[in-house]
């Protein structure tokens, strides 16, 4: 049983990463997807009962934001690997600036969100952690050792 959990600001390739890498794996749990905390909640529940692989598409960009689905993920003794998405802000926001619809967050959203950022560590309780980097034609995975 594997929990899976993304971090990093809008528009750093997480979805893309997750279509990429685990779409045919794992269940998304996403609050741009669900919309409420307690659908989110329903399905991790479901996740867990089933003993299904999941990734959390989200921002998280907390240590405590991060530390709700670990702390659960642990309890149904699941193996949890985390995956920072490294991007500066420039690039953040010109990615986001060439999306359309719902999918464009508001530059004060995207702004908010990079301040609050801080980086995951294997103390917070990660078994695995990886950076992820958008280049040329995918993304770069780099394992963070301890």
């Amino acid at each position: 049983m594997e929990a899976i959990i993304f971090t990093g600001i809008q528009a750093t390739g997480k979805s893309s990463f997750y279509k990429q890498k685990f779409f045919n794996s794992h269940v998304r749990i996403s609050l741009d997807l669900l919309n409420t905390r307690n659908k989110e909640a329903c399905f991790l529940d479901t996740c867990f009962q089933t003993h299904a692989k999941f990734v959390i598409d989200n921002t998280n960009p907390t240590t405590k934001e991060r530390q709700k689905y670990i702390e659960l993920a642990k309890s149904n003794k699941y193996k949890i690997i985390g995956y920072y998405f490294n991007s500066s802000f420039e690039s953040a926001l010109e990615r986001n600036n060439s999306r359309q619809g719902k999918e464009r967050i508001p530059e004060k959203g995207v702004k908010s969100c990079f301040y609050k950022l801080k980086e995951p560590s294997m103390s917070e309780g990660f078994d695995e952690l990886y950076t992820v980097e958008m280049v040329e034609g995918g993304f770069e995975v780099k394992k963070i050792e301890i």
